[in-house]
């Protein structure tokens, strides 16, 4: 498979002379690093189960326990439409979004640790004063210090809110402390001018001092990313097209436009709108995301075998088509049809879990060569945010005018993101990066914008226009 690191043609020969062995310090290290996205996976499904709390809606949204109450065994797809009630959830990912830029920044001039610890202190700021919110503001500026958190390390008065906000603060802590005593990583230290002790703590990470090889990759690529004085500038590149339209841009806004986010957002309200109880609605969202889990691992195991474009294209429509048959609004829910639709949900989480889900993040990784790996990581972030926070923004609304037509809707959207999946995205699978160009030229519409190199330059000059 295509790494996800920073390598040119010259360290790449050198990869095979790399030695490791996997010790406690390393397993350490991946767990205090993987926290954030812990931290963003930990929130994402705990938002959806708070705004179908009935503490929480009785304290911060009367007026829809009220409605909820009135249609509390009924289809209805209103129940939960307050724009308020969405910025709720949204207002941290687009908080996420803005932070991307200043945790770029000090990550960029103070390392990862810096970015690490920045990012834990903000998150448990974050939790306190969401478990202490009287008011709707309260919570809406806690949950921007947790986007805040989220963006630098990649919620009611309630008892029940109190002990969630709590088990987010010790994350937090665990993220902090982990910040404080690790060390910063070879990377970045190397980036620093800081060599010997780069050095140093390689050799600890791979447990062994036979380094060298590795040690110099990371030099060399240090040296060749200082050298690239305009990456975003190179991205927008004609034969830099197919990085631009597939990766950066692309897949991270398609990644949402399936619409699964909108089930792990709000899929205990989406089980209440149809008539669940409150305890059936979690305990759905439980198993939904226990699915998501599952297909993730099928994915781990099985993607380098059956390739990307094989898992990107097994997305279904079939929870639009249950939706659209089943189910109206005001209508009783049979037991029997319920448990279907649960069914039918998993499946469709299955179907994510093993393609966009981690192929989203996966795929433009190895999309992007040396010159613009920076930029297109950082737009590829940007992307998903921006389409992350609109869609939490926008779901309860759409739901509530479109009703079971929004899953149609996903479904349009699944069926052009897999044609564009079939018609411009080749196989990665075991291409190594310094090769991805090779791709490109040889594919039947990227070849007219990725020639030879000196084609394309002549193109540029000839013509005074790099698009």
């Amino acid at each position: 498979m295509a790494g996800g690191g920073i390598v040119d043609a010259n360290s790449g020969a050198r990869a095979h002379l790399y030695e490791y062995r996997i010790t406690p310090y390393f397993i350490v290290a991946c767990i205090v690093g993987s926290l954030g996205g812990s931290l963003f996976g930990y929130d994402l499904g705990v938002s959806g189960g708070v705004t179908s709390m009935d503490d929480f809606l009785k304290e911060f949204f009367p007026g829809i326990y009220r409605r909820k109450q009135e249609h509390l065994q009924e289809t209805d797809y209103c129940k939960y439409d307050n724009q308020i009630l969405t910025l709720f959830t949204s207002s941290l990912y687009f908080a996420a979004l803005v932070s991307t830029f200043g945790a770029s920044y000090v990550t960029r001039n103070k390392g990862r640790r810096a970015s690490i610890i920045c990012g834990s202190i903000s998150f448990f700021m974050g939790a306190i004063l969401n478990a202490a919110a009287q008011n709707i503001a309260m919570l809406i500026l806690g949950r921007i210090l947790l986007g805040f958190g989220i963006g630098f390390g990649n919620q009611n008065p309630s008892m029940g809110m109190e002990i969630v906000s709590w088990f987010s603060c010790c994350s937090a802590i665990l993220m902090f402390v982990g910040g404080i005593f690790l060390p910063e990583t070879p990377n970045s230290l190397v980036e620093q001018g800081r060599l010997e002790e780069a050095r140093q703590i390689l050799e600890k990470v791979r447990g062994t001092p036979k380094v060298e090889a590795e040690f110099q990759d990371l030099i060399d690529a240090s040296n060749a990313a200082k050298a690239i004085k305009n990456p975003f500038r190179n991205l927008l590149k004609r034969k830099n097209r197919p990085q631009l339209v597939i990766g950066a841009l692309g897949i991270p806004a398609f990644q949402q436009l399936t619409g699964m986010n909108s089930i792990l957002f709000y899929a205990p309200v989406i089980f209440q709108s149809l008539g669940f109880g409150s305890g059936a609605s979690l305990y759905s969202s439980a198993i939904t995301s226990a699915a998501l889990v599952l297909a993730t691992l099928i994915s781990m195991a099985f993607v380098d075998k059956f390739g990307r474009r094989a898992f990107f294209l097994e997305a279904g429509v079939a929870i639009a088509i249950t939706l659209a048959l089943k189910f109206g609004q005001g209508q009783m829910l049979p037991k029997g049809i319920g448990i279907f639709l649960v069914v039918v949900i998993c499946i469709f989480v299955l179907a994510y879990g093993r393609s966009w889900g981690p192929l989203g993040w996966l795929v433009p990784s190895e999309l992007f060569p040396l010159e613009t790996r920076s930029a297109g990581q950082s737009i590829v972030v940007c992307v998903n945010m921006i389409f992350t926070a609109l869609i939490a923004q926008c779901f309860l609304a759409a739901l509530c005018h479109l009703k079971y037509g929004i899953f149609l809707l996903f479904a349009g959207l699944i069926f052009i993101m897999s044609s564009f999946i079939f018609f411009l995205l080749p196989e990665t699978k075991q291409v190594p990066i310094e090769e991805i160009h090779l791709l490109w030229q040889n594919h039947w519409f990227w070849k007219r914008y990725c020639g030879s190199e000196d084609k394309s330059e002549k193109f540029q000059a000839k013509t005074g226009n790099q698009f």
